[in-house]
């Protein structure tokens, strides 16, 4: 129930959607009595438009989440698995066109087979279903295993999670699928916009596990300059809200204990 309604709402609410709500919503007033409330929703939508295309502020809300854990961080020797988050492939894509589609966080794989290397003595579990409402078939941990054998890490070492639909099912499912023991050292590999969320659901889930982010888009040592872009604004404020709302959506429902997860002292 709680994956639907997430779909069904952010469908709704995502910033793209609701400027074309608003400006359809002014269109049929406008032909009604309502006209002057028509033209200041399209007042209101236009100077929204220009602020997304000029200001960075999708960029800005990404800095901070891709921030909130440190890059590169340093790492135990003794390291029992890493845990491998899905979202580096287009599942839908790749049925449709028969051929392996990546997607724009590839990273979470090249980094997390580099750590295989690093050390040769831990499990991998990748965790990845699908993350459609009507395509439930097409499962990401399904099309990712030639990846892994291109990069080198043994089949026999890679556990394959399918069932996990989102972030909170990613812990559930990638725990019961580890086994992980009390005390091991385990690494968390995923996108760094993503990994306070991907944090907190873990360490609700019981299993404390080390931030490893990866797949940066945004610079560290200076504001993101303000700009011309419609569209590239809107995508990545979109992605940016998105990731508050998920933050939000598991604080309130209980899937995290803490609103914005931080990294421990």
């Amino acid at each position: 129930m709680f994956f639907t309604l997430s779909k069904v709402l952010w469908a709704v609410f995502n910033p793209g959607n609701l400027l074309v709500l608003a400006l359809l919503a002014a269109t049929f007033m406008s032909f009604g009595r309502r006209r002057h409330v028509a033209l200041w929703v399209m007042r209101i939508a236009a100077v929204a438009m220009a602020f997304i295309a000029v200001v960075p502020v999708g960029n800005t809300l990404r800095q901070h989440l891709e921030s909130r854990f440190p890059a590169d961080p340093k790492l135990p020797a003794d390291i029992a698995g890493i845990v491998i988050l899905g979202g580096a492939v287009a599942p839908a894509v790749t049925g449709g066109r028969g051929k392996l589609m990546y997607g724009s966080a590839i990273e979470r794989l090249t980094v997390g087979a580099e750590l295989a290397h690093r050390f040769p003595g831990s499990k991998v579990v990748f965790s990845g279903g699908s993350g459609s409402l009507f395509n439930t078939e097409t499962r990401e941990a399904h099309i990712v295993q030639p990846i892994f054998k291109e990069l080198g890490v043994e089949a026999g070492r890679i556990i394959y999670e399918d069932r996990a639909r989102n972030t909170a099912e990613n812990a559930k499912f990638a725990k019961a699928a580890a086994k992980p023991a009390a005390g091991e050292n385990w690494v968390l590999v995923t996108s760094a916009f993503h990994m306070p969320r991907a944090v907190g659901v873990f360490r609700k889930a019981g299993w404390p596990v080390i931030p490893y982010p990866v797949d940066y888009e945004v610079g560290t040592k200076e504001p993101p300059p303000l700009m011309l872009d419609f569209v590239g604004g809107l995508s990545t404020l979109k992605a940016a809200l998105h990731e508050f709302a998920g933050l939000t959506a598991y604080w309130v429902t209980g899937r995290t204990d803490q609103w914005y997860p931080a990294p421990k002292e």
